[in-house]
């Protein structure tokens, strides 16, 4: 979470209130994160978000080396795929964003989707870590 909100990032928003509350929900098993590492030992990318049902609301990404948020992302789809889960928000449908597949939903689409997704009981872990070896 801190290096999705470096404070050198344009449009910083995360503070260090919302770091306490999110390790909160982490302890709770609300909270997860996929973490982006490289061969030396070094964070290069990363996200986390909310897990509720079948639902994971991402909050955001960062990404320290290039594409290493990418990897991030298709660890956390695949996480989520296995467990179960039917619907992963992204936010916001991104240049980025769009390259990785995602698409922009209605919102009475997005509803009826939320709804579904809120009824499964998801299971398995989502946080995890994917290597990068790209230096």
């Amino acid at each position: 979470m801190r290096a999705c909100g470096d404070p050198s990032r344009s449009g910083g928003w995360i503070t260090e209130a919302m770091v306490a509350a999110y390790v909160r929900m982490h302890r709770l098993g609300w909270a997860h994160s996929v973490e982006c590492w490289n061969d030396d030992g070094e964070l290069v990318g990363g996200l986390y978000g909310i897990a509720v049902g079948g639902l994971f609301a991402g909050e955001s990404m960062f990404s320290r080396q290039v594409d290493a948020s990418k990897v991030a992302l298709v660890a956390l789809v695949d996480r989520l795929r296995a467990a179960g889960y039917q619907l992963l928000d992204v936010q916001w449908a991104t240049p980025h964003l769009r390259t990785m597949g995602v698409i922009e939903i209605s919102r009475p689409r997005y509803v009826v989707a939320l709804e579904s997704a809120r009824e499964i009981e998801a299971g398995g872990e989502v946080r995890g870590t994917a290597w990068w070896g790209a230096s």
